[in-house]
């Protein structure tokens, strides 16, 4: 099995992406030859050998879909080469890729995924091995996690804690949500330093050049008063990531986010840790179903109260 590290270009972006294809939504990798994919009537997989991040199964990505993991690919390629590599197999080619980022002395696990064809063959251990290498000097972790055994046990064993997380979804009812308690408008990029300050309340390390990649697939919501700091990334019925300073902005954050969702759009909120009671209330006022959805992997972090991650950029 030979390990490389990812290049900034298309072609390896495209060969992450069908990695994670393969092993979250039993799509074809780029090695492997076609077949039944998942059974008709069931959801398909979200596992791997180990954890992984996806934004939902489907047979095949949107042109917007698609552009917004190659960038992300290409983004931390770019600025993290240590930190994600591919596992290619003498025979059957790329098997398996890891991203992973180190921001401030906070080490975050992007993804981890391998094809069905090489699970079990110790291919994820490797890859998490060489991320968990290039963070080794981070005082902090983090990492969002499908609701699988084999992504607990793998994290677990790397040393993070385990905290089960939830997940908000359905239609919102606006009508129940009231007015704003405060102001919240759009952000652009030259709230970068108010929200780096956030992340480092929330999460020990700030974002940094990762509001760059997210600027440009989500729209930024900001609120900033005598209440304190915050800011959310949104984009249609989707919550990308919210951090704040307080309940009471990260409340109006989220029923901003909400209040925005275009009408008939279905609303998805993952990795909600418990700790953030105020974002289930908000919940059940809109309406929203809460279900269990996998789990936020901590290291030297205690679990944020007013922090959501992005799956994609933890």
């Amino acid at each position: 099995m030979l390990f490389r590290p990812v290049r900034d270009d298309e072609r390896d972006a495209d060969v992450v992406r069908e990695i994670a294809a393969a092993a979250f939504e039993g799509r074809p990798s780029l090695a492997a030859p076609p077949g039944p994919g998942p059974t008709p009537g069931r959801p398909a997989p979200d596992t791997a050998d180990g954890p992984g991040t996806t934004e939902g199964p489907g047979s095949a990505d949107s042109p917007e879909r698609a552009a917004r993991r190659r960038g992300r690919v290409r983004h931390l390629a770019r600025t993290d080469p240590g930190g994600c590599w591919i596992a290619e197999d003498e025979t059957a080619g790329p098997v398996g890729a890891v991203l992973s980022s180190r921001r401030e002395g906070t080490w975050a696990l992007s993804l981890l995924a391998v094809a069905p064809d090489a699970q079990g063959k110790e291919v994820g251990k490797a890859l998490l091995a060489r991320s968990l290498q290039y963070g080794r000097a981070c005082l902090r972790g983090v990492a969002c996690a499908p609701g699988h055994p084999v992504a607990v046990r793998t994290l677990r064993r790397a040393g993070l804690t385990v905290h089960p997380a939830m997940r908000l979804s359905g239609a919102v009812d606006v009508a129940r949500l009231g007015p704003l308690d405060g102001a919240v408008h759009e952000g652009t990029e030259r709230h970068r330093d108010l929200m780096d300050s956030v992340d480092r309340r929330t999460r020990g390390g700030a974002h940094g050049p990762d509001h760059d990649e997210l600027l440009r697939h989500h729209t930024l919501l900001v609120a900033d008063d005598l209440a304190g700091s915050g800011y959310c990334y949104t984009r249609g019925g989707r919550v990308e990531a919210l951090a704040a300073t307080s309940r009471r902005l990260a409340t109006r954050l989220l029923t901003a986010a909400l209040a925005a969702t275009p009408a008939g759009e279905p609303v998805r909120i993952g990795h909600v840790l418990a700790e953030a009671q105020w974002a289930v209330d908000v919940a059940v006022t809109a309406g929203l179903s809460v279900t269990s959805d996998g789990f936020v992997c901590l290291r030297g972090l205690r679990p944020p109260e007013l922090a959501i991650f992005s799956r994609a950029l933890p």
